[in-house]
């Protein structure tokens, strides 16, 4: 006799669970933009007597609790697109699993070294060494992301990496199909923190110059490795674009372009928004691209729902606390002294 739960069920509605994972996802992407955006514009970026100036440093000092906000932000996405396709990131997970694994000992010790460089002495020598350490692990991290999910959304690939060497050390062999999606990520994280460093360094002539610079050529390079990403679909091409995928990919770039105009004029409050937006209508993307991937192996609407709200409950109320409290440190830290 079989006593063992039945786990196979969704805890909520499909569309709740979609919402969540999106919602979540992109305010995870914004503060991983602004930690690892911001540790490369730090560290190539050009400013005057670089780490002695007030907005490289409040950079330096935010740095940590970027990392923190980055982190907590990201676990949410990651257990709501498990819910949904289990195997496959499992399966993905599995195969890089050293690589995988290794992600948890790269975050520590990145999160040490933007807490060196936040404790260390005004124009101290140690923050190029420090900030390049933490920047290469995040890259490191980033990279292992887009492999394993490039591996997850291509079952018959996962299945033979599988079947060839189940030592864990594999990596996606087909460069194409997670190299572009990689890069448009990193260049999409030099764009939003080019803002960023723009918006804290509004007063600074030279900073702002400097943020609107990597806005601006990050946004392009962006938009030309999207682009090139998208012509590697090219076995699902057409399907991506008889769907929604294709108009939230055109909103996205127009409201991109829209930010960067404003934000030239100094509207940062408009700015802000459709970059949000933006980002936003980019995992919407993503997610349609997901979706037209795996629609010959897998279906998510073929999901047996069985709602426990409770747990959906106290998920929401965690969730907006930590976002109030995360809202009320960033005013505590942006306040102007008495």
């Amino acid at each position: 006799m079989n006593n063992l739960p039945d786990y196979q069920f969704l805890p909520a509605p499909l569309w709740l669970i979609t919402v969540l994972h999106i919602l979540t996802l992109t305010l995870h992407l914004a503060a991983m933009n602004f930690l690892l955006g911001g540790l490369i514009i730090i560290l190539f970026g050009k400013f005057t007597d670089k780490w002695n100036h007030p907005v490289v440093q409040q950079f330096i000092k935010l740095f940590p609790a970027a990392m923190a906000a980055t982190v907590t932000l990201g676990v949410a996405p990651l257990l709501f697109v498990q819910l949904v396709y289990p195997v496959q990131i499992y399966s993905a997970a599995i195969i890089s699993a050293w690589f995988f694994l290794a992600i948890v000992a790269a975050v520590i010790i990145a999160y040490y070294f933007l807490y060196a460089g936040s404790f260390a002495r005004k124009g101290s020598s140690r923050y190029p060494a420090v900030l390049t350490v933490a920047m290469l692990l995040l890259l490191y991290v980033s990279f292992t992301y887009s492999n394993v999910f490039s591996i997850a959304e291509r079952p018959a690939l996962a299945a033979q990496l599988y079947a060839g060497n189940q030592s864990g050390f594999q990596i996606n062999p087909n460069v194409g199909e997670w190299i572009w999606r990689w890069l448009h990520m990193v260049l999409g994280a030099v764009t939003v923190a080019g803002f960023f460093v723009g918006l804290l360094g509004r007063k600074h002539d030279e900073a702002f110059n400097t943020g609107k610079t990597f806005f601006l050529w990050g946004m392009v390079g962006a938009m030309i490795v999207g682009l090139v990403y998208l012509l590697t679909l090219a076995d699902i091409l057409k399907p991506i674009m008889r769907s929604p995928a294709i108009w939230w990919m055109t909103v996205s770039i127009i409201l991109s372009l829209g930010s960067l105009h404003f934000f030239f004029k100094k509207k940062f409050l408009p700015a802000s928004l459709m970059l949000f937006v933006s980002l936003l209508g980019m995992v919407v993307l993503r997610h349609y691209v997901r979706l037209i991937q795996l629609q010959d192996h897998f279906d998510p609407s073929s999901w047996t729902i069985k709602p426990q709200w409770d747990v959906f409950a106290l998920f929401l109320v965690c969730f907006l606390l930590a976002v109030g409290l995360v809202w009320y440190m960033l005013r505590l830290f942006f306040r102007k002294p008495d």
